[in-house]
């Protein structure tokens, strides 16, 4: 996979409907331009997101947006899109839509932890626990059709080079193809990207991401590493090594 060629709109609405499940947000709403997702949140309110992005699709969208912290997500270059757009919006979290075939594998959990697995309102999600009790790892994924989109791929700094992430990703994996899906699709961070490489996801387009008038997120204080703000992405720490938006990682998972 490889670039705009295979980043075709139907990946595109399969990943956009798998994230607002995984997300419990409202189901995308059609719009001239693609689809929107009320989210709900101060620094997230919606999100516009253009499977085919043209400049008249993204003065479109410019034209309607009035609320502050609404995000854009497309599937261009970042200077296409840029050109297109009036100061008031700024850069997010720019990153890479992947994909992969899904297929079962062994999801085999380090000595000293325990995989817990469970499926609520359509998300099935994994945790690994340390032998303490503490959660040092955990995903979900949200099947949608015959696609499935992996989100919210996380390793604790403290559990990481331990292929917890490996796991976590597996298991989600083996799970989706249980309910039949044969696709996956996450959205995956710059650092993530290779991670997700290693266990045989590869890129079907950038993901460009804009806001109007964007506002601040509260910090959580957390030091996990996570995704910045989109989706599925892996990705980690620097002073970390990598697990799970694939490969015997420590995780994190545009978006």
């Amino acid at each position: 996979m490889n670039g705009a060629d295979t980043a075709t709109p139907e990946l595109v609405l399969a990943w956009t409907a798998g994230w607002a499940v995984s997300r419990e947000t409202p189901a995308p709403v059609e719009q001239p331009w693609g689809v929107r997702i009320d989210v709900g949140q101060l620094h997230h309110v919606a999100r516009h997101v253009l499977p085919a992005a043209d400049e008249a699709a993204v003065r479109g969208v410019v034209a309607a947006v009035t609320v502050p912290a609404t995000h854009l997500k497309a599937f261009v270059d970042v200077e296409r899109v840029a050109g297109w757009l009036t100061p008031d919006w700024t850069e997010g979290d720019h990153g890479h839509l992947m994909a992969t075939a899904l297929r079962g594998s062994a999801a085999r959990v380090p000595a000293g932890y325990r995989l817990a697995v469970e499926t609520a309102a359509g998300v099935t999600r994994a945790r690994v626990f340390a032998a303490d009790g503490s959660l040092a790892a955990r995903g979900q994924v949200a099947p949608v059709g015959d696609a499935a989109v992996v989100d919210q791929v996380e390793t604790h700094p403290a559990h990481q080079r331990r292929g917890l992430g490996s796991v976590v990703m597996r298991t989600l994996a083996n799970e989706a193809v249980e309910r039949g899906a044969t696709t996956g699709i996450l959205g995956a961070t710059h650092e993530g990207r290779a991670l997700y490489e290693t266990l045989g996801w590869a890129v079907a387009a950038p993901v460009t991401a804009f806001v109007y008038r964007a506002v601040n997120a509260p910090s959580s204080g957390s030091s996990w590493v996570g995704e910045p703000g989109s989706g599925s992405e892996l990705r980690e720490s620097s002073n970390a090594s990598v697990s799970g938006f694939g490969s015997g990682l420590t995780i994190p998972t545009p978006t």
